[in-house]
C-alpha cells in the first residue's frame, strides 16, 4: 500500500445496532473500492470483515475488525464494531480508534438502543458523528420516518446530506443536496446524472426538497458568524460552504449528518465515498490527544509526522498462528519494523519487529505507520491500553473505560488433564478482552470466567476451544456459604483408645461462643495444669481444622471464639494427636448445641436505569429479597437504584435488567457482608449442597 499524506487518512468505526447492516455496508465499500473482487454477504459467512469462525457460525459480529483499503487518493482504515452488547469493549475499541464514527440505522426499524449507545460513545469519546441509514432498499423502509425520529432523539444537530425520491413506494433516485443533484443508479451500482424530482415525481417532494435544504443551510449557519449573517439575508449557500461548513461542524461536534445506502444493490455508496472524502476529518484536524508525562502532567500530542513517536494499543488479539496481535493507532511520529519503542506502562523496551496492515484477515506486511495511521504490531508484549513511546518523549494515554464484569460463570475442563490448558487460553482470551476476568473464588475453589453476558461467556469458550485446544463446560457457580453459632456453650470432648503398648488419651472441655471475627479466635483458662501448656498449640490446631467445615452442610465457620477451661491428661498416653482428636469432638458436639445456623453473602447493588423502568426493577428486586435503600437521579432520564440483594438471587439479573431495559441499563454489583439465611431456605440450601459434594 502507498504512502499517504496524513491529511489523506480517513479512520471510521462503524457502530451501531445490532442488525443495522454494519458489516454489510462495510462489504459494499470494500467492493465498490476493489479491495474486494466480490460482495460478500453475512448470511453467506463470506464477508471480509467477519471472518472468524464464530462470527460466521452465529451470522453476526464479535470482535471488531480492521479492513485498510485506498479508494481514489485516500486511505480508508475502516473498524466494523459488533452492535451486540455483550461485546461492548470491542465498540469502544473501535471508537477509541476512529476519527468519525458511523452509525448505521436501519431504514426499517429505525433508532434502536444500540443506535443510542453507539452515540452516547462516539460523544463520550469526542468523535465526529454521521448517521448512515442503511437498506433503504427493503419493502418495509422508510427514510423520512427514520430521519424525524432521528432529528426527535438526537436533536437539530442532525442534518440530511443524501436523501432518496420515493414514488409509488420504490425509490426513483437519490438526491445530493451540497451538489443539489439527483442520480439513479444501474443493477451495478453505477450512478447516473438525473432530472431533480417534481411534484409528479413525487408527490409533495419539492416541499420536502425546500424543507431538507432549509435544514441543511440552516446547520451550516450555526458553523460561524460570517455563514449566519448570510443565512439570515437570505443568501443561498454555495457549494464550497455547504461542504466546509458541514465539515468544520462535524469536527465540532455541531453537525451529524444522514446520508441513505443499499449495501446490496450498491446506491449511494459512491456518493458515500465522496462524504467520506469531503465531509469527515482527517487525523490533523480532530482535537489533540491529551497524554501524562511520567510526571503525570498533561501534555496535548499533536498529530504530524515530525513529532517522537507517540502511539497507543487499543486492541489486542490471540492469534494461535500469528501470535500476538497489538492494533495500534499512530498518534504521532512513525512506527518502523524492527525498532524499539518504550513501553509507558511496563518503562520497558518493546521491540517492534514485524509491522502489518489488515485487511479483513489478509495481512499485508508494511515498513512503517505515520501519524494519524493504523497498524498491527506482531509478537510485542504490549497490551490493550499501553502507550508506545519514543525514548526522547515519554507520554502515556489515559486508559479506555470499559463496562464492568456482570455475568459470572464456572469453568470446569470437560476432560482430566486439560487444567493446563484451560489456565493458558484464558489467560491468553483475558488479555484479548478487557471485559473478561478469570479468578479462583477463594472460599469455593472455583474458576469463575466473568463478562458482559450469557453469549459473551459461551463464545470465550467456544474460542478457547477452536484457538487453544481447551475444551470447557460452563456451569453455574457455588454460593460461599458460611456456619456460625447463636448461643454460648460448654462442652467436653474426650479422645480414649487403648490398642497395645501407649495408648491415647486427650481430654478437654471448652467453651464456644459467638463473636464478631471471620478467622476462629482461641483462648485458654486452664488453672491447675488440668492440660499442659504444650498441649494448647495441638487443641487450637484441631480446632482450626475443624472450622473448615461446619455441621449443617460442611461449609466454613465464622463468628467462632473457643475457650480451653478444662480437661486431663495421662502421663503416659496424652500426645498431640490425641488432644487434637478430643478438640475436634468437643468442636463437633458444641455446634450443635450452639444454635448453628448457615450465613449467605449480600451484595450492594447500583443499578442504572431510564426512569420509566425503576418501578419494575424494584419490584423485581423484592422479589428477589433485595431491600432497596434509596434511588436518585444520575442524568436526565436516567436514575440510580442503590439495594442490597443476597448473591445467591443476582446470577441471572443481568439478563433480566437487559430485557427490561432494552440494554440501556447497567450496574455493579460488590460484595458486602454475609447475613443468617432464611429458615425456609435452609432444606433446600443443604440439599443442594450436598449433592454438589
Amino acid at each position: 500500500m502507498n504512502n499517504y499524506d496524513v491529511t489523506q487518512i480517513r479512520n471510521i468505526a462503524f457502530a451501531g445496532h445490532n442488525g443495522s447492516g454494519k458489516t454489510s455496508l462495510a462489504e459494499a465499500l470494500l467492493y465498490k473500492a476493489g479491495a474486494s473482487d466480490r460482495l460478500g454477504k453475512v448470511a453467506d459467512g463470506t464477508t471480509v470483515c467477519d471472518y472468524d469462525a464464530e462470527e460466521i457460525k452465529r451470522g453476526i459480529s464479535i470482535g471488531t475488525s480492521l479492513a485498510s483499503f485506498s479508494y481514489g487518493n485516500t486511505k480508508i482504515n475502516l473498524l466494523d464494531t459488533p452492535g451486540l452488547f455483550d461485546f461492548a469493549a470491542e465498540m469502544i475499541e473501535g471508537i477509541h480508534a476512529a476519527d468519525t464514527v458511523m452509525i448505521t440505522v436501519s431504514a426499517k426499524s429505525g433508532v434502536k438502543v444500540g443506535t443510542k449507545k453507539a452515540y452516547e460513545e462516539a460523544v463520550k469519546q469526542g468523535k465526529s458523528k454521521m448517521f448512515v441509514v442503511t437498506k433503504i432498499d427493503d419493502k418495509d423502509a422508510n427514510f423520512f420516518n427514520v430521519l424525524t425520529e432521528l432529528k426527535t432523539v438526537f436533536g437539530p444537530t442532525v442534518c440530511p446530506v443524501v436523501v432518496p425520491v420515493v414514488s409509488d413506494g420504490k425509490i426513483v433516485s437519490y438526491v445530493n443536496l451540497i451538489e443539489m443533484k439527483a442520480y439513479k443508479y444501474d443493477s451495478k451500482g453505477n450512478a447516473v446524472e438525473t432530472d431533480m424530482p417534481t411534484a409528479e415525481i413525487s408527490e409533495k417532494f419539492e416541499y420536502r426538497i425546500d424543507g431538507l435544504l432549509a435544514a441543511v443551510s440552516e446547520a451550516v449557519a450555526e458553523t460561524s458568524d460570517e455563514l449566519m449573517e448570510k443565512f439570515f439575508e437570505g443568501e443561498p449557500f454555495t457549494q464550497k460552504e455547504l461542504i466546509d461548513g458541514i465539515h468544520d461542524g462535524m469536527n465540532r461536534g455541531i453537525i451529524t449528518p444522514v446520508v441513505c445506502t443499499s449495501a446490496t444493490e450498491l446506491t449511494g455508496i459512491d456518493m458515500l465515498f465522496k462524504e467520506i472524502e469531503l465531509l469527515l476529518p482527517n487525523p490533523t484536524e480532530v482535537y489533540s490527544a491529551e497524554a501524562y508525562t511520567p510526571a503525570k502532567d498533561v501534555v496535548e500530542v499533536t498529530c504530524s509526522e515530525s513529532e517522537p513517536l507517540a502511539a497507543h494499543v487499543f486492541k489486542t488479539v490471540a492469534d494461535p498462528f500469528v501470535g500476538k496481535m497489538s492494533f495500534i493507532k499512530v498518534i504521532s511520529g512513525k512506527l518502523t519494523a524492527n525498532s524499539e519503542a518504550v513501553n509507558s506502562a511496563t518503562g520497558n523496551n518493546e521491540k517492534i519487529g514485524k509491522l502489518i496492515t489488515l485487511c479483513g484477515k489478509k495481512q499485508t506486511e508494511i515498513s512503517s505507520a505515520s501519524a494519524g495511521d493504523i497498524a498491527v504490531a506482531v509478537k510485542i508484549s504490549a497490551n490493550t491500553g499501553d502507550t508506545l513511546s519514543n525514548v526522547s518523549r515519554i507520554v502515556e494515554f489515559p486508559e479506555m473505560n470499559f463496562p464492568n464484569t456482570c455475568y459470572s460463570m464456572a469453568v470446569k475442563a470437560k476432560a482430566q488433564g486439560d487444567e493446563a490448558k484451560i489456565s493458558t487460553s484464558m489467560q491468553r482470551l483475558t488479555e484479548e478482552d478487557p471485559t473478561l476476568t478469570y479468578i479462583q473464588d477463594e472460599t469455593t475453589k472455583e474458576q469463575i470466567l466473568s463478562g458482559l453476558g450469557e453469549q459473551h461467556l459461551e463464545v470465550a469458550a467456544a474460542k478457547a476451544k477452536a484457538k487453544f485446544g481447551a475444551d470447557i463446560n460452563l456451569s453455574v457457580p457455588k454460593i460461599a456459604y458460611k456456619e456460625t453459632i447463636r448461643k454460648k456453650v460448654k462442652v467436653e470432648g474426650k479422645h480414649k483408645k487403648q490398642s497395645g503398648g501407649h495408648g491415647q488419651y486427650g481430654h478437654v472441655w471448652i467453651e464456644f461462643e459467638p463473636c464478631v471475627s471471620d478467622e476462629l479466635v482461641f483462648e485458654e483458662k486452664v488453672f491447675g495444669g488440668a492440660v499442659p501448656k504444650n498441649y494448647f498449640p495441638a487443641v487450637q490446631k484441631g480446632l482450626e481444622d475443624s472450622v473448615k467445615k461446619g455441621v449443617l452442610a460442611g461449609c466454613p465457620v465464622v463468628g467462632l471464639k473457643a475457650i480451653l477451661v478444662d480437661g486431663s491428661y495421662h502421663p503416659v498416653d496424652s500426645s498431640e494427636m490425641a488432644f487434637k482428636t478430643a478438640a475436634s469432638i468437643a468442636y463437633k458436639e458444641g455446634l450443635r448445641q450452639a444454635d448453628p445456623v448457615m450465613l449467605e453473602p449480600i451484595g450492594e447493588l447500583k443499578v442504572n436505569a431510564p426512569d420509566e423502568n425503576t418501578g419494575d426493577i424494584m419490584g423485581e428486586l423484592n422479589k428477589r429479597r433485595g431491600r432497596v435503600l434509596g434511588m436518585e437521579p444520575v442524568s436526565h432520564g436516567t436514575t440510580q437504584i442503590v439495594a442490597e440483594v443476597p448473591i445467591r438471587e443476582m446470577h441471572d439479573f443481568a439478563m433480566y435488567l437487559r430485557q427490561v431495559t432494552r440494554g440501556m441499563g447497567s450496574f455493579i454489583f460488590n460484595f458486602v457482608r454475609y447475613e443468617q439465611l432464611p429458615a425456609n431456605l435452609l432444606t433446600e440450601v443443604i440439599s443442594a449442597l450436598s449433592i454438589e459434594e
